[in-house]
């Protein structure tokens, strides 16, 4: 019997898979704990659906990535710390402190778990640090340290 996953199903496949299984699987297990649906041409016409409608919402998330980014190019966020001799901080500047700074100054809300710091900064100067905001898209933002 042919059966659409509805949900990840360890030893058969991944959600929308169309997998062949017994009948008495598909009776017995499957289809009692909604973990698929019988491959009739109504539920394979949603899962066409299902899937064009996905496909349509990826694009649109790729589009507005691309337009964050080119937005981003240009910005510096300034971000002020209080420091010592010689230009160290006291402690170091996290991705909250400039995912805050950025929704102060720029009005943007960027997470700040997709900001990736190769190492804590805890001088003052200006930083270059990449955002990855979608698998294929990643973004530079520049952030300033200055004493406050």
């Amino acid at each position: 019997m042919k059966v659409i996953l509805l949900q990840d199903v360890k030893s058969l496949g991944k959600k929308g898979d169309i997998v062949n299984v017994s009948d008495g699987y598909a009776r017995n297990m499957i289809l009692p704990k909604k973990l698929g649906a019988e491959a009739n041409a109504e539920n394979l016409n949603d899962l066409k659906l299902q899937h064009r409608h996905a496909d349509r919402v990826a694009e649109e998330q790729l589009g507005n990535a691309k337009k964050l980014a080119e937005d981003l190019e240009d910005k510096i966020v300034e971000v002020k710390m209080r420091a010592g001799e010689g230009g160290r901080t006291f402690g170091s500047v996290s991705t909250k402190e400039i995912s805050a700074a950025a929704k102060q100054q720029l009005d943007l809300d960027i997470d700040k778990k997709k900001m990736v710091l190769p190492e804590p900064i805890r001088a003052l100067g200006t930083y270059e640090i990449r955002i990855k905001l979608h698998p294929k898209v990643t973004a530079k933002l520049r952030v300033k340290v200055s004493e406050a």
